[in-house]
């Protein structure tokens, strides 16, 4: 059985590890690999709940921004298309 745990639950195990408690205790505590956490620490070490959520934000963004880009560059794409044929 797989678990998703949001964001602020991976800040919250992260913060359980740093204060000093034991890698593989926590991992049994939350029903994680110690693989899982080193990928969290990788990933969100270092960061806080509100930076999380920037960062969130951000990243929905930045996709709704690619898609902007990639449908004007269709719209381009046909304009040019229509332009160079000879009517």
């Amino acid at each position: 059985m797989k678990k998703r745990y949001s964001e602020e639950d991976i800040i919250h195990i992260l913060k359980e590890v740093e204060s000093g408690k034991v890698v593989a205790e926590v991992c049994r505590q939350y029903g994680v690999s110690e693989a899982t956490i080193y990928n969290w620490r990788k990933k969100y070490g270092g960061l806080d709940v509100s930076d999380v959520k920037r960062m969130r934000t951000m990243e929905e963004e930045n996709t709704r921004l690619k898609r902007i880009v990639a449908q004007q560059a269709m719209d381009i794409d046909a304009l040019k298309m229509l332009l160079s044929k000879k009517w």
